[in-house]
């Protein structure tokens, strides 16, 4: 506040560049900015701020920043959505290219009669491979396919759920959402038929969060016994669990094991995904439920699928929530909704894994304004990372939803 110039200056081995502006904001050249990460792979880039403020100039401490030769997928897809209960039928799913500014609208619910959508998700990190979901009459899920897709596009694993939204009346946490029932199911694409366990459809228990290891072996999914609700809703917690799963046959395995106990750990599993080269497994841990937006104790837990040892993923994690996240292609990056920073917002944050393993502090997706998320009253809900852009628009789910009939399973 009440700065009037400020000048950045960024230093490397071998290059460096300087941004001299007017005002507040200092906005980098994408085609300098690029040439600098360039040369400086594997180096560190020094950085100092100088602001200038009723004609004196004050430089704040140099911190710095690591180039890795790693890149991240160039596009991340999510849902903005409002904060908050009541206006839940505001919002809409986007593509940004994390390489430039440019953004598209993927599907906007305003031309599909105000459904609720659920968040757009991936196939290996494909453009050409993903799905999400228009809830309510006349809805279904709306599945992307282009080419050779088998087995990544074949089957697609599902939980559903009975979905109850609770007031509390604790102030540092809006909402609680919980399941009344939940069964997970595997959908086969080409035969039209989803295929059932008995092991994920007993009535005593929830199970949520589905989702197929790197090799489609395994589903990975969250189990807790059912429990008086809302009573108890501080007693429900979920464990990490896993079944096997055999894609030739289009069949389940016949015994699930638990990974992570919930009753002995005294927490709750969400939103487990694994890796694209078959290390890890990316969970959060709440203190109790499946709801873990409005929980701030939720962090990021990290298991190594080799050793079977689980670590918290401290340098990615904050005093807010921090979940819902992705993996980028090569395993080196994923992205994660964090509310840090203000505790209402969710923002897109990303974090760089090493090949030992060691997780770095992440940053925000940096946008063209250098004040947009101050000034944006959405939350940047469930990011999702993709190799190449998606081959639709909000043009093509408003003719699907309105003239295309849904496939029937059976």
């Amino acid at each position: 506040e009440g700065v009037d110039a400020v000048c950045v200056s960024v230093k490397g081995a071998s290059d460096s560049l300087e941004i001299n502006a007017r005002g507040n904001k200092a906005i980098f050249p994408l085609k300098a900015w690029r040439a600098l990460l360039e040369a400086e792979k594997e180096h560190t880039l020094e950085v100092v701020v100088t602001a200038r403020t009723d004609g004196r100039w004050l430089r704040y401490p140099s911190f710095a920043w690591q180039v890795v030769a790693d890149k991240l997928d160039a596009y991340v897809s999510y849902r903005l959505i409002e904060p908050g209960y009541e206006v839940w039928n505001t919002l809409q799913i986007r593509e940004r290219c994390i390489e430039n500014f440019e953004e598209r609208i993927l599907a906007d619910n305003s031309q599909t009669d105000g459904k609720c959508m659920n968040c757009h998700v991936h196939g290996g990190n494909s453009g050409n491979l993903s799905m999400f979901h228009l809830r309510g009459e006349g809805g279904g899920t709306v599945l992307n396919r282009d080419g050779d897709f088998h087995p990544d596009g074949r089957y697609g694993v599902f939980s559903s759920n009975v979905i109850i939204p609770m007031f509390h009346t604790e102030s540092n946490r809006r909402l609680e959402v919980y399941d009344t029932v939940s069964d997970l199911a595997v959908a086969d694409f080409d035969g039209n038929r989803m295929i059932l366990s008995p092991l994920t459809a007993d009535s005593t228990v929830l199970e949520t969060f589905p989702t197929f290891s790197a090799d489609r072996k395994w589903i990975y999914y969250c189990s807790a016994p059912t429990v008086p609700l809302p009573d108890s809703v501080q007693q429900l917690r979920y464990s990490l669990c896993r079944i096997g799963f055999d894609q030739e046959n289009g069949s389940w395995g016949k015994q699930a094991d638990t990974l992570w106990n919930a009753r002995e750990q005294q927490g709750s599993v969400c939103f487990p995904k694994a890796s694209p080269d078959g290390k890890y497994l990316l969970f959060t841990i709440a203190d109790y439920g499946t709801f873990p937006i409005w929980h701030r104790e939720t962090d990021l837990y990290i298991l190594n699928l080799s050793t079977e040892t689980i670590h918290e993923c401290s340098a990615a994690n904050s005093d807010r929530s921090d979940t819902y996240h992705s993996w980028s292609s090569n395993s080196h990056w994923f992205v994660f909704a964090s509310k840090r920073g203000d505790g209402q917002y969710g923002k897109p944050y990303f974090a760089y894994i090493d090949k030992e393993g060691k997780i770095y502090k992440p940053f925000v997706l940096p946008q063209q304004d250098p004040a947009h998320y101050f000034h944006t009253f959405k939350s940047y809900n469930i990011p999702e990372l993709s190799k190449s852009p998606l081959p639709f628009d909000a043009v093509d789910i408003k003719e699907i939803y309105l003239n295309s009939p849904a496939e029937p399973f059976k």
